[in-house]
């Protein structure tokens, strides 16, 4: 096949593209070229263009087909639209704030996502409940009105080579200042899904080959094994041979330890990838 990424230098991009070549498809990858990296094998094309602007894509793409799109970065809404004609099928990345309750868990009584999170949770219903969330959601809407047979993958935090969110820093830096103790809200325990850059990749990969399953669905995807907080501060420092004492305080008052959390309280964000794991062999 012939296979457009738009993206394909960042966290889950290089794997897939790689993954790609290593199947025999023949590859190109929009970017803006300011972020060449060493994992992009040879004998991929290069279109360098702004993701962001629907002008820079018509000029880039003029006259161009392909395949398959994957969209992985720019405005996933505009490149849908611009993409009707141009492939027979489109692959897009999403996230997981479209479901209601993940950004804002008090919309849940009590408060927090339902455990684990499927596909068919319910989604941000309204921007008043969750601004990023509700566009997000339409943002999913779009895609599918364009592109009926669309598979779309709703990405959790990544993690791996090029994020752009390093969230273990702060528990390294920790480390490679001596701390003696690090602070966690009620003794860490709280349970985050999170997917390793290859592993992500991986799903995507999946659906690349299994179009017949894949098609019109939309997927959760992460790492099968749920860290919690604690646990993940627990495996840093034994990496680096660290030893401290793990300092539990209420919610409310382990305040330098928000940057860990990333959330407004320390309820679970656990999902459900059974389905990609039924469908997909994931």
């Amino acid at each position: 096949m012939t296979i457009l990424v738009i993206g394909g230098t960042g966290p889950t991009g290089h794997f897939i593209v790689r993954g790609l070549k290593k199947k025999g498809h023949t590859v190109t990858i929009l970017h803006s070229g300011r972020h060449e990296i060493p994992e992009t094998p040879d004998g991929v094309e290069h279109i360098h263009a702004d993701a962001f602007s629907v002008d820079s894509l018509k000029s880039a793409l003029e006259g161009k087909t392909f395949d398959l799109c994957i969209s992985m970065y720019g405005r996933l809404r505009r490149i849908a639209e611009l993409m009707v004609g141009k492939v027979n099928r489109f692959l897009s990345i999403g996230g997981v704030p479209a479901y209601r309750g993940l950004m804002n868990p008090a919309l849940f009584q009590p408060h927090g996502l339902p455990v684990p999170t499927c596909e068919e949770a319910p989604l941000v219903q309204y921007m008043e409940e969750d601004e990023k969330g509700w566009r997000i959601v339409q943002t999913e809407e779009v895609v599918f009105q364009y592109h009926p047979n669309a598979t779309h993958f709703r990405y959790p935090f990544v993690y791996g080579p090029y994020q752009l969110v390093p969230r273990e820093w702060c528990i390294v830096r920790r480390i490679l200042d001596n701390r003696p103790h690090i602070i966690l809200p009620e003794s860490g325990l709280t349970l985050c899904t999170f997917g390793f850059s290859e592993n992500l990749a991986h799903a995507v990969l999946l659906a690349v080959e299994m179009p017949d399953k894949s098609s019109g669905q939309i997927y959760n995807c992460g790492d099968e094994e749920v860290l919690s907080l604690r646990k993940v501060v627990e495996i840093i420092a034994s990496a680096l041979n660290h030893e401290w004492e793990i300092v539990s305080m209420p919610w409310e008052l382990a305040v330098p330890a928000r940057p860990l959390m990333m959330q407004p309280l320390p309820t679970h964000r656990v999902l459900s990838i059974s389905k990609i794991q039924r469908e997909l062999g994931y």
